[in-house]
């Protein structure tokens, strides 16, 4: 049986990345989704059953020092693609698990694909689907060689796997020795909100310079709450001082690819639809009737998005007593 290898990312409170749905429905495309967790002893029991719920028909484990950056989690995936000789390696395209997958790439002489939006199979082998100029167009590339290393985009792949009975294996994990950085110290900072997290959200309210100033941005917020949404912004308002940087959607920003994207007085430049194009369903708002957003909105609407907004607001408020 042909297998697919997942590197799933352990979040520091143990629990499993938001990702890792998605992660093994793309992997089933191409073969067995086997994942591989790699993190303290006292959350792999816990991340193995998470796994098995979302799909993963095996789980291979293996203890590593949390305060060592990477080397040790390259050793233990290289150990797991020698365990399977897998036909694919997918990981989130997430700072840590992308820094990783790109090291055992290279550990391997491997080939690499990274900010994959999808992966498929056909009669010559694995397939991975890109979005290239800015999502203007979908580009597939494939290997000639080796199993193919890849990053997956968060969100650009949807669904859930039937659960599967729990099957762990521990890995034999042979250590490199490659020098690694350190965390000499370490403290998780909560931020209080309702809303989920930018990456991977299934949708997304986004302003930009059209929104006005800081205090008019509270709208979007609002509207996101309204749809239960995450909060993006454009290049523009994060530099005017609206939000924070974190916010950023575009190509120096965050990529999304929710299933609805709404874009309140974004004009569209290329480096911000490099970031959301890929979205399912695009909805602009913007008084402009030439703005570029229009070009790849699946709906839009011309106006002033103090009045449109207030009366899209009230009509969901409305629909959900």
């Amino acid at each position: 049986m042909t297998v697919a290898l997942v590197l799933l990312e352990v979040v520091p409170s143990g629990a499993l990345a938001a990702s890792s749905a998605g992660l093994l429905v793309a992997a089933a495309r191409v073969g067995e989704p086997v994942a591989v967790i790699a993190g303290p002893a006292d959350v792999l029991p816990g991340a193995a059953e998470a796994a098995a719920r979302l799909g993963a028909v095996r789980v291979h484990t293996a203890e590593v020092d949390s305060s060592a950056l990477t080397g040790p989690v390259v050793d233990a995936v290289a150990a797991a693609v020698a365990a399977e000789n897998p036909d694919l390696v997918l990981a989130s395209n997430a700072i840590e698990t992308r820094d990783a997958v790109a090291r055992l790439a290279a550990r391997l002489r491997l080939p690499l694909a990274t900010d994959i939006v999808g992966v498929a199979r056909d009669d010559l082998g694995v397939v991975a689907h890109h979005s290239a100029f800015g999502g203007a167009f979908t580009v597939d590339g494939a290997p000639t060689f080796g199993p193919l290393v890849a990053t997956l985009r968060p969100g650009s792949v949807e669904g859930q796997l039937d659960p599967q009975p729990l099957m762990v294996r521990g890995l034999e994990v042979l250590a490199s020795g490659i020098p690694s950085g350190r965390v000499e110290a370490f403290s998780e900072t909560a931020a209080a909100s309702t809303r989920p997290e930018l990456r991977g959200a299934a949708a997304v309210v986004a302003g930009g310079r059209g929104v006005g100033s800081k205090k008019d941005f509270a709208l979007v917020e609002q509207l996101a709450d309204a749809l239960g949404a995450a909060v993006g912004a454009s290049r523009a308002a994060v530099d005017a001082g609206y939000v924070p940087a974190t916010a950023q959607v575009g190509q120096t920003g965050v990529s999304v690819s929710p299933k609805l994207y709404v874009a309140l007085g974004i004009s569209g430049a290329i480096q911000h639809r490099a970031g959301m194009q890929t979205a399912r369903t695009i909805v602009a708002i913007d008084k402009n009737p030439e703005a570029p957003i229009f070009d790849i909105a699946d709906f839009g609407i011309v106006g002033d998005l103090f009045t449109v907004v207030p009366q899209l607001i009230s009509a969901l408020e409305a629909h959900k007593k």
